[in-house]
């Protein structure tokens, strides 16, 4: 389960990170000779730059966008974990499509769609990850798990590194599928991540079930503390946001 979490959720953060250096120059071109075939003059050198200034850092305008959000749409990706980050997977596939199909559609500007829409999946995924493999980990073994958060996004920058040679994906006919190989990835883990359990915060918040969230809980808590935290999440039910409720009555005893 590491693994599913792990590609899916911070390996595409470090992987677009490096691998948009790679194919700089097929994409300055693409951009050219797109602008050429449409209007019948070619683009100055330092709007090409523009542009692709704009494509490098759209992707952290990506990132940053899930602050922009309400409390209440918040408050449902705090709580649903595991559905959050299927959604975010169908958001890198989305991602992966623009960019697979851009050259095709002599469209620039699907780039530029592409890594925003990468920017918002990673930007989420990489608030989840560190979070879902926490709360489904035993206590004793918190500290590796937590770890390969870390791993796992040196890894997406390594593996960017390498796929984006010119003698892999790094050439001029394949840079559209080595923008896009990062889908692979999410495509792995919204197939997989279904199979997998719910964390015990979304079994008690979500569902009410209490037994099940104390078999999740019992070897890190004493009883007395377990009994307190599913009195106060009846009480927050009724009276507060799922957010809230997470937040006061569940983080913070973990």
């Amino acid at each position: 389960m590491i693994l599913v979490l792990g590609i899916g959720g911070s390996f595409p953060y470090g992987f677009h990170i490096s691998v948009i250096n790679y194919p700089s120059v097929h994409i300055r071109k693409f951009i050219n000779e797109t602008w050429m075939e449409r209007h019948g003059s070619p683009l100055h050198p330092e709007t090409i730059m523009l542009l692709w200034s704009f494509i490098v850092s759209v992707y952290g305008i990506g990132g940053d966008s899930h602050f922009t959000l309400n409390s209440r749409v918040l408050g449902l990706f705090v709580c649903f974990r595991k559905k959050c980050q299927m959604f975010t997977n169908l958001i890198m596939l989305v991602a992966a499509l623009l960019m697979a199909f851009s050259k095709t559609a002599k469209s620039f500007e699907m780039i530029l769609a592409g890594r925003f829409l990468y920017g918002v999946g990673t930007g989420f995924s990489l608030n989840i990850h560190p979070q879902y493999v926490g709360e489904i980990s035993p206590k004793k073994l918190r500290g590796f798990t937590n770890s390969t958060v870390a791993v796992f996004l040196t890894l997406g920058k390594l593996t960017g590194q390498v796929v984006g040679l010119r003698e892999i994906l790094g050439s001029e006919a394949l840079w559209p599928w080595l923008l896009a190989s990062s889908g692979l990835s999410a495509l792995v883990q919204l197939v997989t991540l279904p199979f997998f359990p719910d964390s015990p915060p979304y079994l008690l918040i979500q569902k009410g079930n209490e037994e099940a969230f104390r078999k999740g809980r019992v070897s890190n808590l004493p009883p007395h503390s377990l009994h307190l935290i599913c009195q106060s999440a009846k009480k927050c039910r009724s009276q507060e946001s799922r957010a809230e409720l997470y937040s006061t009555a569940l983080y913070h005893k973990y």
